[in-house]
């Protein structure tokens, strides 16, 4: 069990993509309090209000051949895509990367070039650099031109255009100045897969969407990812068509852990591109991570190309945990349901909302309601998994299940209405799942005997109400709200041992549930056990700080159980302000109170002993079992004499007698820590 609950270690999702997404730099391939009696809480009604604590590059200069489809860019070799190899070859060589600029982290095996169509451009590569056959910007013999003249056979006209920051089609965004704005493709050529169209002033080229590329990659490399994926969108923009684009973008939207737009954004990858290897593998540990295995295999494992092995490993050791965590759910055994949930989520599937909240469901089961409610809240931060309402856990839909185990911890928590609710939502979300319509049956009758039993209550109908929450509870054995009202039941019949043994229940199942603690301290200092009665009122005490009623039962507990061990009493006292003590008579008599006595040694003239006092007064109302007292060393300076204060202001604790604490010029958060510690 101490296993157990260690919390899960977050893994990063940029580490968890790192393969995928990496970049380089091209070097590198009834529920309330009740008033006190009058010593004591009264603890009144189940159902009235308790006041809480405040709330690689991958082959660099490649001999690339260009080509052109209806889909996407084949225009050259990984130019400026990010890798997450390092010792890539930067050698020359071919490259069968259909996508130019793509954030990689893998040897490239995306599509094959096509064939060359006539009137598409043919880019070649020399040496490192990749050149486009220019246009011949030639006109027919003896053409004439508006100045008169006749051109010869080859004469080129003189280009009207202005200079544009040209990227090329080999290799893209290198800032070259290029003529004509479009120097470097042929009429015809277009790298984004669209229709040929003419030029315009104004219009933006696949040029353009190339550059926008490389300066997303650039800045996607640096971590800026908000910057780069505004880059993506422009480029995309100009280029919808663009498969590499959008595979980029979902690498942005990994970086800012937008997932599920990350899962469409490769969704929309593959769609243009069926062949795209790395859209393929990034997709697939995308829904790896949300815990969608099989469609997790058919993206990681893409047929006719061999599988990234770390992604792979990480598949079957989440498939391995996710079985291992159903079968022990299906038989009851919920230390192993959380153990190997634990394990599923820590393999790899670390933003899946029903793993979450399995985990939470297998707490709630072995009686850990808080941190059931807190792995809950978790699952909520994770956005839904991709397909979620259509794909299953545990035999149920998974958005069912989030609501089925939301009911199991709220019909916990004594929240009812919600309990059916939630589990309401469930059922028509899954409406022929027979554990779902079993337990929606049960939270009703359970809710009902609850609502039965605190109008019986109200009618000071005890025996009833009794009779009714314990139906409740034979329909949901470990409810610590029934045992909690119950044991209000039993303490107003007078029954306190019945009352101790329900609260003792209520905190089996909720350590930290504050009003069965209360009903229980009352319950034994009906029953005179004022040891038990004391333990439990410290411990409210530290929880309900400002609480007067807990703090007055606490110091009448405190008084009974020195009472019962023959100690001194006579002079203990409950609250009060803060006593001005003159004479060193009196003063030696308030030191030797049984309670401990703070004495505040202050001069009025003193600036710090003014701005301090008031924060004193506060402290008597939060720790009244404490006695406070306060001497004026210019008006009794035998008692500052006595006591040896130099400075003021000076705090001294006493019991019975002796000093045990001496503060000069303390903060207000030591003093009042000091105070704490000798109050309790």
């Amino acid at each position: 069990m101490a296993d157990s609950r260690k919390p899960i270690l977050e893994i990063g999702l940029n580490d968890r993509f790192k393969n995928l997404v990496s970049c380089d730099d091209g070097k590198n391939g009834v529920d309330d309090v009740n008033k006190p009696d009058f010593r004591e809480l009264d603890l009144g009604s189940p159902v009235s209000p308790l006041r809480t604590r405040g709330s690689g590059i991958t082959g660099a200069g490649a001999a690339t051949t260009t080509t052109t489809t209806t889909t996407t860019s084949s225009s050259s070799s990984s130019s400026g895509s990010v890798s997450g190899r390092n010792g890539s070859n930067l050698g020359p060589k071919k490259s069968d990367s259909g996508h130019s600029g793509e954030l990689s982290g893998s040897v490239e095996s995306s599509p094959k070039a096509r064939g060359f169509k006539p009137g598409h451009a043919r880019s070649y590569s020399g040496g490192g650099s990749s050149v486009n056959s220019p246009p011949v910007n030639a006109l027919p013999t003896g053409n004439i031109c508006p100045s008169g003249k006749i051109l010869k056979t080859g004469m080129a006209m003189k280009s009207s255009k202005t200079d544009v920051l040209g990227s090329g089609t080999g290799y893209y965004g290198h800032g070259s100045i290029m003529r004509g704005g479009g120097a470097g493709v042929k009429s015809g050529s277009n790298v984004c897969g669209e229709a040929p169209r003419t030029a315009k002033k104004g219009v933006l080229s696949g040029n353009d969407a190339e550059e926008l590329k490389r300066l997303g990659n650039e800045s996607y490399k640096k971590g800026h990812f908000v910057e780069a994926l505004n880059l993506y969108d422009k480029a995309i923009a100009i280029c919808p068509g663009n498969a590499a684009y959008h595979c980029n973008r979902a690498a942005a939207l990994i970086g800012l852990k937008r997932l599920l737009e990350a899962v469409k954004e490769c969704e929309e990858a593959v769609r243009l591109d069926p062949s795209y290897v790395r859209a393929h593998h990034r997709l697939g540990s995308l829904l790896l991570s949300f815990g969608q295995v099989e469609k997790a295999r058919n993206h990681i494992c893409f047929q006719g190309h061999q599988p990234d092995q770390v992604e792979l490993q990480k598949l079957q050791a989440v498939e391995k945990h996710i079985g291992k965590c159903t079968d022990a759910r299906r038989v009851g055994d919920w230390t192993s349901t959380l153990r190997e949930a634990n394990a599923a989520i820590a393999s790899g599937a670390d933003a899946s909302p029903q793993l979450f909240a399995c985990r939470a469901e297998a707490l709630l089961k072995l009686h850990l309601v808080e941190d059931a409610e807190l792995s809950l809240s978790t699952s909520r931060k994770h956005e839904p998994s991709t397909g979620s309402s259509h794909s299953k856990i545990f035999g149920m839909r998974s958005e069912a299940y989030m609501f089925f185990v939301q009911a199991q911890i709220d019909l916990a928590m004594g929240r009812f209405e919600n309990a059916v609710s939630a589990v309401e939502r469930a059922g028509q979300i899954d409406p022929r799942n027979i554990e779902v319509s079993v337990f929606l049956n049960n939270v009703r009758l359970v809710g009902r005997a609850r609502t039965r039993g605190n109008d019986l209550f109200k009618s000071e109908r005890y025996t009833e109400a009794c009779a009714a929450y314990g139906e409740g509870l034979r329909r949901d054995s470990s409810n610590s709200v029934l045992y909690c009202n119950r044991a209000a039941c039993w303490y107003k019949l007078g029954q306190w041992e019945k009352s101790v043994a329900d609260c003792n229940q209520a905190l089996t199942f909720q350590p930290n549930y504050t009003k069965a603690l209360l009903r229980r301290a009352a319950s034994n200092a009906k029953l005179e056990r004022w040891a038990e009665a004391v333990r439990d009122y410290e411990v409210l005490r530290k929880e309900l700080p400002y609480d007067n009623e807990v703090a007055e039962s606490l110091f009448h507990a405190q008084v009974a159980l020195k009472k019962s061990r023959g100690e001194d009493i006579h002079n203990m006292k409950f609250g009060g302000e803060v006593e001005l003590v003159s004479g060193l008579e009196q003063f030696r008599a308030a030191i030797s109170s049984p309670c401990a006595s703070l004495v505040h040694f202050k001069a009025a003239s003193n600036i710090q002993c003014k701005q301090i006092s008031p924060f004193l007064d506060t402290l008597t109302t939060k720790y009244p079992s404490i006695n406070f007292l306060k001497v004026d060393v210019e008006e009794s300076p035998a008692i500052a004499n006595a006591e040896n204060v130099r400075n003021v202001p000076t705090f001294k604790i006493y019991k019975m007698g002796s000093r045990v604490m001496e503060m000069i010029c303390p903060s207000q958060e030591v003093l009042e820590s000091s105070v704490r510690h000798y109050s309790i």
